[in-house]
């Protein structure tokens, strides 16, 4: 009785401590969420959204002092100052001008050079759906191919209202279909990255894809473009 007692703790501490088991040897693996610990505030990373310009980067306010990810294998770790999930020690964070709730450190992976953060701590909501979007403001679009031999290309870049409008249109007359399943051909889907740029620092990013036969992309659950949308990306 004592063993399933302790049995059952055990596995109660790993599902709250959001860990797995790996299947070799039992180690312990932590999904760590990509966050930095800064001044007693918790940064979350913006998966949907990117430095608008490297305009709106302030001075630097600090550096990471641990990377927890590779390095921690205790479920029970507290978090420090400093600590950051996947960034390296010494990298830089800045402060993002006029926006104290938000941080960004240099990313070379990722579009105008900035991963950026938001504070969790300061009440503030995830705002980067395409749902929460001021469609009005949009005034540039940028369309990535993601997977192309030279690496990220850009293959489109609307900064006419006329087809501003038009392709936002076509993104929210979209037919949901969560059940959708892409056509499985003789080559993967063509994968691409929409950035939507405002007057705000983060510009909005969101994922489309291409099987061979139909484009579809997430704005929530999984949706269908129509067609009209390869005459902003060219032919494939």
């Amino acid at each position: 009785m004592k063993k399933t007692r302790m049995l059952t703790f055990i596995l109660i501490l790993l599902f709250l401590s959001g860990c797995r088991l790996s299947a070799f040897g039992g180690q312990v693996v932590i999904d760590w969420v990509d966050f930095i610990h800064f001044d007693g505030k918790e940064y979350n990373g913006i998966h949907s959204g990117v430095l608008a310009d490297k305009s709106f980067i302030g001075n630097k306010i600090g550096t990471v002092k641990f990377k927890v990810a590779d390095n921690v294998k205790n479920p029970s770790y507290k978090i420090r100052d400093g600590d950051a999930a996947f960034h390296e020690k010494g990298t830089e964070i800045f402060q993002i001008k006029d926006h104290p709730h938000l941080i960004a450190v240099k990313d070379d992976r990722a579009i105008n050079g900035y991963r950026v953060y938001f504070s969790r701590d300061d009440d503030i909501e995830y705002q980067w759906n395409f749902k929460d979007m001021p469609i009005e403001k949009v005034e540039r679009i940028e369309i990535y191919q993601t997977d192309s031999p030279a690496g990220n290309k850009l293959i489109s870049k609307l900064t006419k209202s006329d087809d501003i409008n038009s392709f936002l249109q076509l993104l929210v007359d979209s037919e949901e279909n969560p059940n959708f399943q892409p056509t499985r051909g003789s080559r993967d889907p063509i994968f691409y990255e929409m950035f939507f740029y405002t007057d705000e620092p983060i510009a909005y990013k969101y994922y489309m894809q291409f099987d061979g036969e139909t484009y579809y992309w997430s704005p929530w659950d999984t949706s269908i473009l129509s067609d009209e949308i390869q005459t902003f990306i060219g032919g494939n």
